[in-house]
């Protein structure tokens, strides 16, 4: 046992992707996922500049720590404007929502 040695394993999780982003099925459905994770970057980013912790921010609210942590990790069901509104107040920020033209892709 004692020739037994911790030895991580190297895994670059960008260089993966982006390997996976050469199957166009995976790109479509990686792609399909970018407003969620951008609306979960904004909230963290937010939260991480207000200085408060989650625990912070559900009181403020007035719900529980593991609801903001469901928030904050992109759970199953959508927050709604009245929640984002909520959140948003707490951290000291305004809520603001905003459609995009569509950008074209390099297919069309």
């Amino acid at each position: 046992m004692e020739d037994l040695k911790y030895q991580p394993v190297r895994y670059d999780v960008k260089a993966e992707i982006q390997k996976d982003l050469e199957d166009e099925e995976f790109r479509r459905e990686y792609e399909a996922l970018e407003p969620k994770y951008a609306l979960i970057r904004e909230l963290l980013e937010a939260r991480k500049k207000s200085g408060m912790t989650q625990e912070a921010v559900a009181s403020k609210i007035g719900t529980t720590k593991s609801a903001i942590s469901r928030l904050e990790g992109g759970s199953q069901h959508s927050p709604s404007i009245a929640t984002l509104r909520k959140y948003a107040e707490a951290v000291g920020c305004d809520l603001v929502i905003k459609l995009e033209p569509k950008r074209k892709s390099a297919d069309a």
